[in-house]
């Protein structure tokens, strides 16, 4: 599902919301989670899950074309751990389709 799936979802799910409003909803949210990470907060959403940032320290790499030593810089990343609830949702289907 990409974000305009979800706004045509979402407007057609709520008739009293317009495309417009249903794209501002989305953006709104989606912005809200990213400054949140951003200031390396956690979002959790009760029955989906949580969004934390997750550290890597800075390490040795090797460039595979050369096999020369590359210093890789320590990074900050977006993390997702699903929730109960949605793992079993998902545990659920997969059985299903299988």
């Amino acid at each position: 599902m990409t974000r305009s799936d979800l706004v045509d979802q979402l407007a057609e799910r709520f008739a009293q919301l317009t495309h417009r409003d249903a794209e501002l909803a989305v953006k709104t949210i989606l912005d809200a989670l990213s400054e949140a990470l951003e200031n390396s907060h956690r979002v959790e959403i009760r029955g989906f899950g949580s969004f934390s940032v997750s550290h890597r320290p800075a390490r040795i790499g090797r460039n595979p074309r050369s096999g020369e030593q590359v210093v890789v810089p320590e990074k900050r990343m977006p993390h997702f751990k699903p929730g109960k609830s949605l793992r079993e949702l998902v545990d659920q289907r997969g059985d299903a389709a299988a």
